[in-house]
Formats: C-alpha cells, sequence, structure tokens
C-alpha cells in the first residue's frame, strides 16, 4: 500500500531552472500545466515576480514589494502543458542571464466562482489532490468568508491586495492564527485584535476588514495550501545553534522548503534540489527582497529521504532558542508505489 496518493510529485510542484534569450522563450519540463509560477532572476537584483492562471498571463506581483499588480504582454504570455512562455521581458528572460523558477499546478486554468462564503470568489481553481487553490476575490471592508475549494482546512495561506498597494499576509495554524507573518518583510510574527484571517474550516476562510485581505472593493489573490501526506509539510521548529543542527522531519524528500524565523527579525529563506542538486544544499533566495542568490555555508542544509537536517547556526535557519515556520514540497515520498528511489543526495 502506498504511503502517498501523490507517487511522482513533479505532477503537482517541480522547480525549473533556465537561461533568459531576451527573445520569446517557451520553456518545457516542468512536468505540468503549472497554473501558479514564481520566477526570480539568480545573478540580478530583479524582483521576485509571481503569475497565476486565475488573474491571467500578463499580471505579475512581487513578493518583495507592496506594490499593486502590473501588466506586460512582455512577460509571462502562456500556461503551457509542460511549461510556460515568456516575452522579452528583461527581469525573467534578460538573454545570458539565470532565473529560477517554481511551479504549482492548481486545477489548469482560472477555474470557477465559488459561492462557499458570504463573498463569492471571482474565480477559484483547485487541486483538492494536491491540498492547493487560488482564489480571486472583491472585499467588502468588513468580516466575511471565502470559499477556497480544498475540501480540508488549508494550512497556510498567503493573500495579496491585487489593486492597490498592500502588505503579503502569511498566515497559518502553525503560528495559531492570532498570528502573521509578512511575506514582503523581515519582521517577526505578529497579533491582531482582529486575526487578518480569524478561522478556517474546510470550506472557507474568514477574514477581518483589514485593508490588507479585505478593504473595501479592492481586489486580491489567495494562495491556500493544505497538507498532504508524503507531498507537503507545514511546520515549526526550534533552532538548537549548532552546525549539527535541527532535524526537521517530513516524510518526504525535499524539492523546495521556505523558511522563516517567526520570533524576531531575519529574512525568508528558499532553498530547492535543482539549485543544490547535492548536499549540502547552500544556495539561498529571500523573497522579501530583491538580490541575487547568495551561497555560503549560512545555508547548508542536507536534503535527506525523510526531511531535513540542518548544518549551520546562522540567524536566518537556525539560532539557538529561535523558532521557525516552514513549508516544504516533495521531490519523493518516503514510501510510495513509483520507482523513483527516496534516499539522501
Amino acid at each position: 500500500m502506498a504511503y502517498t496518493t501523490i507517487n511522482k510529485s513533479t505532477d503537482y510542484f517541480n522547480t525549473k531552472l533556465y537561461t533568459g534569450t531576451g527573445s520569446s522563450n517557451a520553456l518545457t519540463g516542468v512536468g505540468h500545466n503549472p497554473d501558479f509560477v514564481w520566477i526570480k532572476s539568480r545573478a540580478d537584483s530583479y524582483s521576485h515576480f509571481l503569475f497565476d492562471a486565475v488573474r491571467g498571463v500578463y499580471k505579475r506581483i512581487k513578493t518583495n514589494s507592496t506594490d499593486a499588480e502590473t501588466e506586460s504582454n512582455e512577460s509571462l504570455k502562456s500556461f503551457d502543458s509542460d511549461g510556460f512562455t515568456l516575452g522579452t521581458q528583461a527581469n525573467i528572460n534578460n538573454s545570458g542571464s539565470t532565473y529560477a523558477s517554481w511551479n504549482w499546478k492548481a486545477g489548469t486554468g482560472q477555474g470557477s466562482s465559488n459561492t462557499d462564503g458570504s463573498i463569492n470568489t471571482t474565480y477559484t481553481s483547485v487541486n483538492t489532490t494536491a491540498g492547493f487553490s487560488i482564489s480571486s476575490y472583491t472585499g467588502t471592508g468588513s468580516s466575511a468568508t471565502i470559499g477556497h475549494g480544498l475540501a480540508t482546512p488549508p494550512k497556510f495561506t498567503i493573500i495579496k491586495k491585487t489593486s492597490g498597494t498592500g502588505d503579503w499576509s502569511v498566515q497559518s495554524s502553525v503560528i495559531g492564527l492570532s498570528n502573521y507573518l509578512v511575506l514582503n518583510s523581515t519582521n517577526a510574527s505578529a497579533g491582531t485584535s482582529g486575526a487578518l484571517i480569524s478561522a478556517v474550516s474546510s470550506t472557507t476562510l474568514t477574514v477581518d476588514g483589514n485593508s490588507d485581505v479585505n478593504g473595501s472593493g479592492s481586489t486580491y489573490i489567495a494562495y491556500c495550501f493544505a497538507e498532504k501526506t508524503g507531498y507537503s509539510k507545514f511546520g515549526s521548529y526550534t533552532g538548537n545553534g549548532n552546525a549539527d543542527g535541527t532535524f526537521i522531519y517530513t516524510g518526504f524528500k525535499p524539492a523546495w522548503v521556505m523558511i522563516k524565523r517567526t520570533d524576531d527579525v531575519a529574512s525568508w529563506t528558499i532553498l530547492d534540489n535543482k539549485r543544490d542538486s547535492f548536499n549540502v544544499t547552500e544556495k539561498r533566495l529571500f523573497p522579501d527582497d530583491a538580490s541575487a542568490e547568495v551561497v555560503s555555508a549560512n545555508g547548508n542544509t542536507d536534503f535527506l529521504s525523510n526531511g531535513v537536517k540542518i548544518r549551520t547556526s546562522h540567524i536566518g535557519i537556525n539560532l539557538s532558542g529561535a523558532t521557525y515556520i516552514y513549508m516544504a514540497f516533495a521531490e519523493a515520498p518516503l514510501v510510495g508505489t513509483n520507482n523513483v528511489p527516496c534516499t539522501a543526495r
């Protein structure tokens, strides 16, 4: 019997590295038709650009900025059956520059309106197998519910206002819904007197009237993630300040991990198995920062068959006594029916 219903993780998530051409660039090898594409230049100080099928092609938002959504017909031009096609825009396709793209599959396309909440979403694209949905909606300015379509409570939710400036609100049951983090900031988690997301259920999110998640007449995009055994894991850990660092059990061989310190200031950190195909993993990109990729022992981790072993005492991922939150997606499950070897690298 399989440990997981997802035996081939690349059907739902994959990292694709590429080199820009400066001209129309059709990229393949993602392994699925992505609905959510996150692109970052590795060598240049270009912003992190996020695209999704719900908002539609050409429309981009930046994790390292409070900026509203912008549009360019030379950015991401199409979501394709095995990848995506880029236009000539330099920050995602500069000739000779190297890039990382992280790709998730939702429901293949814009989806349809979800009427489970008091706010009907404009579109919700949902993949219940992989536990991922994308929803667009218009705010009311007061407490409301929004349908996410996952049929199970999401464990990690990221919301961004698209019609105007606003922080990226990150909330997770891992740290409690009375706390939240900001993806475009190094700040510690903060509490709210009226939580931005005050409740989650198998069908809806409850949001307050805060302008970052539900301002009257403003438009928003919500990325919701439910945990799936053998494929995704969202949790927390306490650092030990030692090069023989904390072990994070995921139950699968990781492909992508994002970590954030929650009790004090520190950057978000992204590690993946394509930029570092062998242990130790040390190449870091930072969602709150447009800076180029950093390669140093401060990011040292091992991606093992069943989790992540930290090999540094750096403040960003393993300061003694500090608390951290993480989200991780699999390269391969620890046990499954696929033929991919689930061994350390």
